[in-house]
């Protein structure tokens, strides 16, 4: 899936991703350091991370969907675009869950079972922006690769 959404000539969703990605990942870092016994501080700056990662995801999810509009490939790889795009909602819906489950206390913190749904959703995150690129770079990865070979279409980098 070639982005067709460019700033300098530079795709923009490969950079986008990497924000929200970042975020959540400190996000949970920060829970981390809180149960193992840092200032609560640390927690609050996890929720507020958490809301900047999915303002973030919010602009990831409308490049996505700007690139899926424009693509002019075969139906398979439209396919792997739209299941990529819907592992993105799925990961800011949970996101969002941990966020909502959060406002529960009043300092804003998360307990062991939130931290191990966030480290979840956070490996998650990352095997989406990892899939995500390979179908940028157009070097389709293990299944899709097989998949794509064995019915004699695009099975390589152009």
């Amino acid at each position: 899936m070639e982005s067709r959404l460019r700033v300098a000539g530079q795709a923009v969703h490969p950079v986008l991703v990497m924000f929200p990605l970042g975020l959540f990942t400190m996000a949970v870092l920060f829970d981390v350091a809180t149960l193992l016994g840092a200032p609560n501080v640390l927690g609050v700056l996890a929720y507020w991370n958490i809301i900047g990662g999915l303002l973030g995801g919010a602009l990831v999810a409308l490049a996505t969907a700007v690139d899926l509009v424009f693509i002019r490939t075969d139906a398979v790889i439209k396919r792997m675009g739209v299941w990529l795009a819907l592992v993105h909602m799925g990961i800011l819906v949970l996101f969002a869950v941990i966020l909502m489950l959060r406002m529960r206390t009043p300092d804003r913190v998360a307990g062991p079972g939130l931290l191990i749904l966030e480290l979840l959703t956070l490996i998650g995150a990352g095997f989406a922006a990892w899939h995500g690129g390979e179908l940028v770079n157009r070097r389709p990865s293990g299944a899709f690769a097989r998949f794509r070979s064995d019915r004699g279409g695009y099975s390589g980098v152009r």
